[in-house]
C-alpha cells in the first residue's frame, strides 16, 4: 500500500499532523520507535492532549495506521519528521533523535519523495546535518532526485482558538523547487502558507518566536521580584499596563517556564551563536532570572510557614498543578520539578494535586498524589498554586484552612498571598 504522508514521530507535533492530513483526504501512516505508542494508537488510545481517543478512532476508521516498521516510509509521497529536539542533562541541544530519524528516512528514501523537517533546531540544521545524512544514506541528491524542506511546527497544546489548520505555516526549501513542493503539500493542510527565503530563515524564525517569549517572561519575572521588595502589587501593575492598546504585550510571572519550546529553543540559539563567536547577552540574563524563580517561590513558601510559626522541615506542602500550562497533562520542563526538589531539600513533605497528571516523578522519586482536592486543602500546612487549571476555583482556594501562595495571580482572600 502507498501513502500520501508518512509522519515520523507520533507525539504532540506528529499526531495532530496525521489527523489533519486525514481530515483533508490524505492517506496517512505514522512511524514511531515506541512500540507502546504504536500499540496504544492502534487500540484507539491517545497520549496527546489535543487528540482524543475518539479522534484516534476516527483516524483509524479513515485508514490511518501506526507502525514501528520503517518500510512504510519508502511507500510514501511525503515524509514529515516530527521527532523531539530537547536538551541534554547539561542543558545543551540534543539532536540525537533527529539524527536517528533522518538516518531511518534515508534508508527508505525513494526518488520523487518530499521530506520535511518540523523539529526545532538551530539555523543551518537542515542544510548542514539533515541534507548530508539523507544524501549519503540514500545515494540520492536533494533538488534532483528528491525534495527537502523545513517547516517549523507551531503547535500550542490546549489552544482551541489557533489550531494546526488556522495557524499560518512558515515553509522553506533547500531549492526553489523543494520549496514549491512543500508549499503545495502544506496548502492542503493549512489556511495560510508563508514562504521563507531559505531554510536558515525559517529555522531562525522559529527560534525568534520563542526567544521573544522567553526574554519577556524573564523581564516580567524580574519586575515581580522588584515589586516584591517594594511592596508593589505586580498583578495590578500588569492589569494597568495591559490597558494600553498599543506598544505593550502582557506576560505573566510565575514559578518558572516549561514546555517543549520556550525553555529549549533559546538554548539552541545561544549555543549556535557561541559556535559562531557571537554572544546573546540578553539570553544569558534571561536564563539567570528564570533560574531564580523556583528559589524565590520556595522562599516565599518558607516565609508564609514561618508566619504561622511552622518550620519548613516537616511541613505538609500541597502543589496544585504540576503540568507546564493550564488544562493539559504535559509536564515537560515544568517548573514544578524545581519547586518540588527544593521544597524536599528543605525537609518539606510535598504532595501534589493535578487532575491531568496521574504520576509525577521528581529525581526518580514519585510525589504522593492527592486524589481529592478537598482532602488535600484540609490536610496541608501550605498550598502552592503553580498552574491555574480551570478546576481550581479561586473562591474554593480562598477558603482553604491554611496559607495559599498563588503564583498565577488568580486568587484573593485573607489567607492568600500572591507571588
Amino acid at each position: 500500500m502507498t501513502y500520501d504522508l508518512a509522519v515520523v514521530g507520533l507525539g504532540y507535533i506528529g499526531l495532530p499532523l496525521a489527523q489533519q492530513a486525514g481530515a483533508v483526504g490524505m492517506s496517512a501512516v505514522g512511524y514511531d520507535i515506541s512500540a507502546q505508542v504504536v500499540a496504544d494508537l492502534m487500540a484507539g488510545r491517545s497520549h496527546v492532549d489535543d487528540v482524543s481517543d475518539a479522534d484516534v478512532a476516527a483516524m483509524r476508521a479513515a485508514g490511518f495506521r501506526a507502525t514501528t516498521d520503517p518500510s512504510v516510509l519508502g511507500r510514501s509521497s511525503t515524509i514529515v519528521i516530527c521527532v523531539p529536539t530537547g536538551l541534554t542533562p547539561d542543558g545543551d541541544p540534543d539532536l540525537g533523535s533527529l539524527r536517528e530519524a533522518v538516518r531511518t528516512v534515508a534508508s527508505q528514501l525513494r526518488t520523487g519523495t518530499l521530506v520535511v523537517v518540523e523539529s526545532t533546531s538551530h539555523p543551518g540544521t537542515t542544510e548542514e546535518m539533515v541534507r548530508p545524512l539523507l544524501e549519503e544514506g540514500s545515494g540520492l541528491v536533494v533538488g534532483e532526485d528528491f525534495h527537502l524542506a523545513y517547516s517549523p511546527e507551531r503547535i500550542d497544546p490546549g489552544n482551541r482558538s489557533y489550531t494546526l489548520h488556522n495557524t499560518p505555516r512558515v515553509v522553506s526549501g533547500c531549492t526553489p523547487l523543494c520549496a514549491k513542493h512543500a508549499v503545495a503539500f502544506y496548502s492542503r493542510l493549512v489556511e495560510t502558507v508563508v514562504v521563507a527565503r531559505g531554510t536558515r530563515e525559517a529555522e531562525m524564525a522559529k527560534l525568534l518566536e520563542n526567544t521573544y517569549r522567553y526574554i519577556n517572561i524573564a523581564l516580567v519575572d524580574e519586575v515581580a521580584l522588584f515589586c516584591d521588595k517594594m511592596g508593589i502589587d505586580i498583578w495590578d501593575v500588569l492589569h494597568c499596563a495591559s490597558t494600553k492598546p498599543f506598544g505593550f504585550t502582557a506576560f505573566s510571572p510565575g514559578a518558572g517556564i516549561g514546555g517543549h519550546c520556550i525553555p529549549v529553543d533559546p538554548r539552541y540559539l545561544a549555543v549556535k551563536a557561541e559556535t559562531e563567536g557571537f554572544s546573546f547577552r540578553m539570553l544569558s540574563a534571561a536564563r539567570d532570572v528564570l533560574g531564580r524563580m523556583p528559589r524565590h517561590v520556595v522562599q516565599r513558601a518558607a516565609d508564609l510557614l514561618a508566619g504561622e510559626g511552622k518550620p519548613m522541615r516537616g511541613a505538609r506542602v500541597l502543589l496544585l498543578g504540576v503540568a507546564y500550562k493550564p488544562d493539559i497533562a504535559d509536564t515537560r520542563e515544568s517548573p514544578a520539578f524545581a519547586v518540588a526538589r527544593q521544597l524536599r531539600d528543605r525537609g518539606a513533605l510535598v504532595s501534589y494535586h493535578d487532575p491531568y497528571v496521574p504520576e509525577f516523578v521528581c529525581d526518580g522519586l514519585p510525589l504522593p498524589r492527592c486524589e481529592e482536592l478537598a482532602d488535600g486543602l484540609a490536610e496541608a500546612d501550605l498550598v502552592l498554586l503553580l498552574q491555574d487549571h480551570s478546576c481550581y476555583e479561586p473562591a474554593r482556594l480562598a477558603r482553604a484552612g491554611c496559607p495559599v501562595l498563588d503564583t498565577r495571580g488568580r486568587t484573593a482572600g485573607a489567607t492568600v498571598t500572591l507571588l
